[in-house]
């Protein structure tokens, strides 16, 4: 490592491995929150240009140290490194957390575009260093439940899904409007997870972008997609050989909730949904619908939020080696590219 290096406290203690963070807006001071409350990681060092988040930070994890810049961070002896600086710095944060020895959780997207999700995942395997990116909805009870019983073949074959996420309001961070630095609008902001979530259930088939529609203001924008931000999309996919798939996402609609979440599977046998209650973005449940039927296949309280960085700080504590699973969010990322029109994609 390049100067000093600070030795992390808790290093050893129960075998728990240390951890930094990069960066300590509101996404990432809840993961620490969760991190820290588990008792799974030593969160020794947290880096964020914000004095406000800096203190926040503080706060949560008493006596952390408090950096600004992510070589500062780079200096303590970390087992890894928690991303949730902006989007447009994933990949470069990622890329070079691990190529210093650290493995990474990652806040989505690991980068705006594919070729920048490719090179930080490259870098993992180069490093042999445990990546992961943070697609929490997979560890919620009603979506792991609902990969289950398409799994076992309760719906019967699979041949469409309806996949909605609409925000009633749009984020709060300015960055998040600048392209360079969000990598596009609601669909790299909340479609991602859609995506991904339609991939993991359906244990990724092929798929293919057949038609799409992006707004801005009620305004269609031309693909590719260039210094501009969209609000609302709307695309039909193709997974596997027979299976069609439509979504829609966007930001500053009105739907009379804060948000309207749902995936919906639609199989020869039954259908089932995942999808949020009373317009809530963290309470979910799961039914599954034969005809007239509803059957409740599980609901709120699930307390998931933070189940995902929990699960990486535990593998870390034995095993911090690459992990080819994270590949499968070079599919998401090819099929955002492909949705935006970008050059080159699929």
């Amino acid at each position: 490592m390049i100067g000093r290096t600070v030795r992390a406290e808790g290093r050893g203690e129960r075998g728990r491995p240390t951890i930094g963070f990069l960066g300590a807006g509101w996404i990432g001071q809840m993961r620490l929150r969760s991190l820290a409350l588990s008792g799974d990681a030593a969160v020794c060092a947290v880096a964020d240009p914000s004095g406000e988040a800096r203190y926040q930070s503080e706060q949560i994890v008493p006596g952390v140290a408090l950096v600004e810049k992510r070589e500062e961070l780079f200096q303590f002896d970390l087992d890894g490194v928690v991303i949730a600086s902006p989007s447009a710095l994933h990949s470069e944060d990622a890329t070079a957390a691990l190529l210093r020895g650290f493995a990474v959780f990652c806040e989505k997207p690991l980068g705006c575009s594919a070729a920048q999700t490719s090179a930080a995942v490259t870098a993992a395997k180069r490093a042999n260093r445990f990546l992961v990116l943070d697609f929490p909805y997979r560890f919620t009870a009603g979506l792991a439940r609902l990969r289950e019983i398409i799994r076992e073949g309760v719906l019967g074959p699979v041949y469409a899904l309806d996949l909605t996420f609409h925000n009633s309001y749009g984020p709060d961070k300015a960055w998040f409007y600048n392209p360079e630095l969000s990598g596009g609008g609601c669909l790299i902001d909340l479609g991602i997870h859609l995506l991904d979530a339609a991939l993991w259930v359906l244990d990724y088939p092929d798929a293919a972008v057949v038609q799409t529609d992006l707004f801005q203001r009620g305004i269609r924008l031309q693909r590719p997609v260039q210094n501009t931000v969209e609000d609302f999309v709307t695309a039909t996919l193709t997974l596997g050989t027979n299976i069609s798939a439509r979504l829609a996402c966007s930001w500053l609609l009105p739907c009379g909730h804060d948000a309207i979440i749902q995936i919906l599977v639609h199989g020869t046998h039954a259908s089932a949904e995942f999808h949020n209650v009373n317009g809530s973005f963290y309470d979910f449940r799961a039914d599954l619908y034969r005809g007239r039927e509803r059957h409740e296949l599980c609901a709120p309280p699930d307390d998931w939020g933070g189940r995902g960085i929990i699960s990486w700080a535990r593998r870390l504590a034995n095993d911090k080696s690459f992990d080819p699973a994270v590949e499968s969010v070079l599919r998401v990322s090819e099929l955002i590219d492909a949705i935006y029109g970008r050059e080159g994609a699929a």
